[in-house]
């Protein structure tokens, strides 16, 4: 069980990222989908993602993301092979953030 869990969990952050990446939406253009965790059932896809910008646009790709949820869940629907498609949360990524805050600081010490 634990196998297909992750075997649907790379599926669907392929098939998103590409769903993301042709969209007609073009701030959704630049979202990277990072990860996605299934829950056991496969009723619920966290989908954490990533997206180079200042707080503001991270912000409203967060709100622009919520809103299309149910879209991006019709089209995954149509790309994969499941009973069910899971609902789609989405959370940003930060250890992309945390990881260049590190760097910054470990660079100024450097210096």
């Amino acid at each position: 069980m634990a196998y297909r869990v992750e075997r649907m969990e790379k599926v669907i952050e392929r098939e998103l990222a590409n769903i993301l990446f042709s969209s007609a939406n073009n701030k959704l253009k630049f979202v990277s989908v990072t990860k996605v965790h299934l829950t056991n059932d496969l009723s619920i896809a966290t989908v954490y993602y990533t997206v180079m910008g200042n707080a503001g646009e991270i912000e409203s790709t967060k709100e622009d993301l919520e809103n299309a949820k149910g879209y991006l869940r019709s089209l995954l629907a149509q790309k994969i092979d499941l009973r069910k498609t899971p609902e789609l949360r989405f959370k940003y990524d930060e250890s992309l953030a945390y990881g260049n805050h590190i760097e910054e600081i470990l660079n100024n010490l450097k210096k």
